[in-house]
């Protein structure tokens, strides 16, 4: 650790590329004790950083810089809780979002000599625990048995597993989810667009959504929660991802459980506790969609909602796909032949 200038200390650029380049392990560069290695951490970082040298000698600076991040990712690895299972052992992190069931909390573990990122989805309560368990079969099965182009409209499951909270003992169903960077809720795109979302917008994520449900249908599953929340969009991409399969059930079974801020969204066959099939996640998306465009919405559109959203679960549409193909042609009839429409956001946070 000689040469090695802690924050605040005299020390100079050189002298703290010299003892990065001498490191081979964490324990090369940082001391043991927790507050003096942020200190020593601190102090490299403000030395190292590419913002402090010349524009000629920035890429060899960020090359250093990555080094020293990553021995001080390995580093602080070391002191954080972790939770193994029969496949991985996860390095905790801070918990990223919350939704109506359960934290989300970053995680890491190692695999074929790379650390990978993983999200831990786990709930709140223990009795949730078959709602969770819903989720990772419903992920599985569309894994297994849907078309294979459309794999993106779903999370990806590494894992689902039970965990004892060694604190008090309580057992929790926990799905490990692959992290989705860049997106955000309908809820967040609402939030930004207070006025109503731009229909010409809205097109591309309605398209999307639809697609996404009628491939889950084909597998035999309905979402029974297609709300705000759970829809994510990624801008640059113009991509979808339908999150939170935690309310999904078989065709023609009972939705298990709703989200009580979000009632008057559902229909009738949900809040009756009748058997739900593909016109409720229908209902359930028209809903949403509707809500993003809000007084925006143009009368062809308002007149295409009521038909989608008809309290009879009869005389609702039930394939998303013919649907879609609906709404293309009354598009075409409101805004002429499709064309990209750049679309921007806040930076979002990171989310399943």
């Amino acid at each position: 650790m000689t040469g090695v200038p802690a924050a605040g200390a005299a020390g100079s650029r050189a002298e703290a590329r010299a003892a990065l380049a001498a490191a081979r392990t964490p324990a090369d560069l940082f001391p043991a004790d927790d507050a003096a290695a942020v200190r020593v951490h601190r102090g490299l970082a403000r030395l190292l950083h590419p913002d402090t040298v010349p524009a000629a000698q920035r890429p060899g600076a960020e090359a250093e810089f990555a080094r020293l991040e990553d021995l001080w990712r390995r580093r602080t690895a070391t002191t954080r809780p972790t939770l193994t299972t029969r496949h991985r052992t996860y390095t905790l992190g801070p918990a990223v979002a919350s939704g109506d069931l359960a934290v989300l909390r970053e995680a890491s573990y190692a695999q074929d000599g790379t650390r990978h990122r993983a999200l831990l989805k786990i709930p709140r309560a223990a009795a949730d625990n078959d709602l969770m368990e819903r989720e990772a079969q419903a992920l599985n099965r569309l894994a297994r048995r849907g078309e294979a182009r459309h794999r993106a409209y779903a999370p990806r499951l590494l894992e689902s597993f039970r965990h004892r909270d060694p604190g008090t003992g309580a057992e929790r169903r926990v799905n490990s989810l692959v992290p989705l960077d860049g997106w955000h809720t309908l809820t967040d795109v609402r939030s930004a667009h207070p006025d109503g979302l731009d229909p010409r917008d809205a097109a591309w994520m309605w398209r999307r959504l639809l697609v996404a449900l009628g491939w889950a249908h084909r597998t035999g599953l309905v979402h029974g929660a297609v709300l705000p929340d759970h829809v994510l969009v990624h801008p640059g991409k113009h991509g979808l991802v339908l999150v939170d399969w935690c309310y999904s059930t078989p065709l023609g079974a009972r939705v298990p459980a709703l989200v009580e801020r979000h009632r008057d969204s559902y229909p009738p066959e949900v809040t009756g506790r009748r058997p739900a099939t593909e016109a409720t996640d229908i209902h359930l998306a028209s809903r949403t969609m509707a809500a993003l465009m809000g007084p925006r919405t143009p009368q062809p559109m308002r007149a295409f909602l009521r038909g989608c959203t008809l309290p009879s679960e009869a005389r609702r549409p039930h394939d998303a796909w013919r649907l879609l193909a609906e709404l293309d042609e009354l598009l075409d009839r409101l805004h002429g032949p499709r064309t990209f429409r750049p679309f921007t956001m806040p930076e979002p946070a990171r989310r399943p």
